[in-house]
């Protein structure tokens, strides 16, 4: 328990979130490093996480772009890439994904 916490707390300092957007998405801009891709994660609330595009060639992270796809298709009206699960489950995926 005490290993999936710090890896929880680990993940949640790696991956940088924003405010709340809500209908703001479009105009605010988020500076996004080399080598990282921002992504809105939420089921109503979306909020922004950066990760590393390396994450983008995961098994598991591909589960998610194909949902994503699904729910969304290709021309989603709010712009960039959304995933539509909770923040719970995106953060412990990614803590996942850091420790590969």
């Amino acid at each position: 328990m005490a290993i999936r916490l710090l890896s929880i707390m680990h993940a949640k300092h790696i991956l940088r979130r924003s405010n709340s957007f809500g209908n703001k998405v479009a105009s605010t801009s988020i500076d996004v490093p080399k080598g990282y891709i921002a992504v809105y994660v939420g089921e109503s609330e979306k909020r922004c996480f950066v990760i590393p595009i390396s994450f983008l060639n995961q098994p598991s992270f591909l589960e998610l772009l194909s949902k994503a796809k699904e729910e969304f298709g290709y021309d989603h009206p709010m712009g960039g890439l959304i995933i539509p699960c909770s923040e719970d489950i995106f953060i412990d995926l990614t803590s996942c994904l850091h420790e590969l």
